[in-house]
């Protein structure tokens, strides 16, 4: 077979497709949707980046008074970064290229571009309560796994009691299974940074 001819033809997959679908595609699609948008909302690339740089930030658990500065300055800029990129979206022009900005009340202001978007499609990208909602909560989920980070416990409650142990090790589970399925009944539609794109 030449490489150039083509396996199936496109009029013959999407067919074959919309013949074939039925509830159990719908619920996998459903579950899948849902998979994306908890991949897209938790701040897995802020965690990890805290759990590699919190050992040289807390002296690896043996805290003075500058590094308990230090890390809890780390700790609030890292959490400042997960509320932010929760309102960068992104939308792909004719020409496949794709720009990046901030949500506002106004609509999306580009950080990559010179030419501003037309307020009509601009409108498609405002503020909306769910941001914020998606905001806190995201930055929930990382102050607790980030606390619950054995140097970051060491610097910060350097002889915790047995209840304080209990609650630190329970809280993550209990927040993060919260966000999940907030995050699951409310998903997220934008593509920010970090995001997976697909086309709006």
């Amino acid at each position: 077979m030449s490489n150039s001819e083509p396996f199936l033809d496109d009029n013959e997959v999407l067919s074959d497709t919309m013949i074939r679908r039925n509830g159990r595609h719908e619920i996998l699609s459903q579950t899948l949707q849902s998979t994306t948008s908890l991949a897209n909302l938790l701040p897995t690339g802020t965690i990890l980046t805290f759990h590699l740089l919190s050992p040289v930030f807390t002296n690896r658990g043996d805290c003075d008074n500058v590094n308990v500065v230090m890390a809890s300055t780390f700790l609030m800029l890292c959490a400042l970064l997960v509320f932010i990129l929760c309102f960068t979206d992104s939308f792909r022009d004719k020409r496949g290229n794709i720009s990046y900005g901030f949500a506002t009340f106004n609509g999306l202001w580009l950080i990559d571009s010179e030419v501003p978007l037309s307020p009509r499609l601009a409108s498609r990208f405002r503020l909306r309560v769910l941001d914020f909602v998606h905001g806190f909560t995201s930055v929930l989920v990382f102050s607790a796994i980030a606390l619950s980070e054995n140097n970051t416990v060491k610097c910060f409650f350097p002889s915790p009691s047995r209840d304080l142990q209990q609650i630190l090790t329970a809280l993550p589970v209990g927040i993060g299974f919260a966000s999940s399925f907030l995050f699951v009944l409310f998903p997220t539609q934008r593509h920010g940074i970090g995001y997976s794109f697909h086309a709006k």
